[in-house]
């Protein structure tokens, strides 16, 4: 499961096996956990467990990180 990005108390992750599925990237925070879709658009899977504002939160750290995540999905899975 390599960590792509650490920020405000949020693991931004994939994991290796998950490379046949559209881009996307999962979300850790203590017990809460998420998948957001990064392709063809940013789109919420699921977000269990996170506040209101974590969700909002997620979602604007995704926003501005999307380029970033797609390359890094891209070198991960040699796409």
């Amino acid at each position: 499961m390599p960590t792509v990005l650490l920020l405000r108390g949020f693991r931004f992750y994939f994991f290796s096996g998950e490379g046949n599925e559209p881009c996307h990237i999962h979300v850790k925070k203590g017990d809460a956990k998420g998948k957001i879709w990064l392709l063809p658009v940013m789109e919420e899977d699921y977000l269990y467990g996170f506040t209101i504002a974590e969700r909002k939160e997620i979602k604007e750290i995704v926003n501005e990180n999307r380029n970033m995540l797609i390359e890094k999905w891209n070198e991960h899975f040699g796409k």
